[in-house]
């Protein structure tokens, strides 16, 4: 049988008491994620991560059946080979926000009102060097971009910057060392001075004061994360025994794709915004099934609809979804999987620990009527690592 794996980004969520004490899934109206369900056998699935809440890297790698904690696999290199950069052995690459901060460097937003051109920021911020690294920047879409450190004696094992991940809080941190070591030391060292000398730039910027004017959110700081070398990952062919292709809008999840092989397939339109191109993907996977034993089909604005706080958004999001699967049901031969990498709590405004629904239809059924959270836990499958799922769905493919 062929797979079709559906990853709903950050899909699952907490109840809300606007919703009725429901999830936007809950609440939402999916008959034919029901129908899915309905023929098919469910469950929960408990996630693997390292800091206080997943990363969608992670929570990606781990889904695939490669251990997070094994495999040291970080934000920075995924990010800064996502979006076009040459990263070169020795170089250290980090993932940044464009952010809003006070002037205690409390986080006011991480993403500085989702702020898009930030290309005149980043070029005040090019050719800075210091003790011989250069810091190589470059946009990875919105108020997304690649960092990368060059020069000697670096290494990758520092902390975050980003209050967001490991022990959660609002200030932006000072970067530490992870180890003894005295390229640790340095790497922290250099990153701090730059993030301090950028921060001064970026106060200062021309578009960053008009922005303030238009009572906007200054993009004023750094956040940083995911400090990461060129990783390589045993390949999803080898593994697995199935010949796979990513169709996704954003360039992580591209990029996720292709370390582990698979070919990706663009789709005009697929931005990984609410407006993405639902139909042109959807349609993409049917003829990539021809083609493929796997289909990893990543849809991203559940997640970014959660961190904005917009519940009712998620919802309506998730509604369009359904609408656009229904092709998928006259599917044959195929197991359609359904689930998220993670939950985003709307009330948090963030990625949460939360347990997420998955669905496999295809072969077995059990009696859950309808995909949710609640529902789901009811199912067939009961509680699964993220680390073993895969392993799951290519046993059920081989029945």
């Amino acid at each position: 049988m062929k797979i079709l794996f559906i990853v709903l980004d950050g899909l699952g969520d907490r109840p809300i008491r606007e919703l009725g004490n429901k999830t936007p899934l809950e609440a939402a109206r999916t008959p034919n994620l029901d129908f899915l369900a309905r023929e098919g056998i469910c469950g929960l699935m408990k996630l693997k991560f390292r800091g206080a809440t997943p990363t969608s890297e992670e929570a990606h790698f781990s889904l695939f059946g490669y251990d997070p904690e094994f495999y040291k696999i970080r934000r920075g290199i995924i990010t800064a080979r996502g979006c076009g950069m040459r990263a070169k052995k020795g170089d250290v690459a980090l993932r940044g926000n464009f952010a809003t901060v006070d002037e205690r460097l409390n986080t006011i937003d991480r993403r500085a009102g989702r702020i898009s051109n930030t290309q005149p920021l980043i070029k005040a911020l090019k050719g800075i060097k210091i003790d011989n690294v250069k810091l190589l920047l470059k946009s990875a879409t919105e108020y997304r971009l690649g960092i990368i450190l060059r020069g000697r004696n670096l290494s990758p094992n520092i902390s975050d910057g980003d209050p967001f991940y490991g022990k959660l809080g609002k200030r932006a941190r000072k970067i530490k060392p992870l180890d003894k070591t005295p390229k640790a030391s340095f790497t922290a060292k250099i990153l701090n001075e730059f993030l301090k000398k950028a921060h001064k730039i970026l106060k200062e910027h021309p578009q960053n004061k008009k922005r303030e004017k238009l009572g906007q959110l200054s993009a004023n700081y750094l956040l940083v994360r995911g400090a990461s070398t060129i990783k390589k990952l045993p390949p999803f062919k080898k593994r697995y025994g199935v010949r796979a292709c990513c169709i996704a809008g954003k360039f992580l999840y591209q990029q996720i794709g292709r370390i582990l092989g698979m070919d990706v397939v663009k789709v005009r339109g697929a931005n990984g915004l609410p407006n993405t191109n639902l139909k042109g993907k959807i349609q993409a996977s049917e003829k990539a099934l021809k083609k493929y034993d796997f289909v990893f089909l990543h849809i991203k604005a559940t997640d970014s609809l959660a961190e904005d706080g917009d519940f009712r958004g998620k919802k309506k999001f998730i509604e369009k979804i359904d609408k656009n699967l229904k092709p998928l049901l006259k599917l044959k031969n195929t197991l359609i999987v359904v689930t998220a990498d993670h939950s985003t709590c709307s009330k948090l405004k963030r990625h949460c620990s939360e347990p997420v629904p998955v669905l496999v239809c295809g072969g077995e059924k059990d009696k859950v009527k309808k995909f949710s959270e609640r529902e789901c836990s009811k199912g067939k499958i009961g509680k699964i690592k993220s680390i073993d799922f895969l392993k799951l769905i290519v046993k059920m493919r081989l029945c």
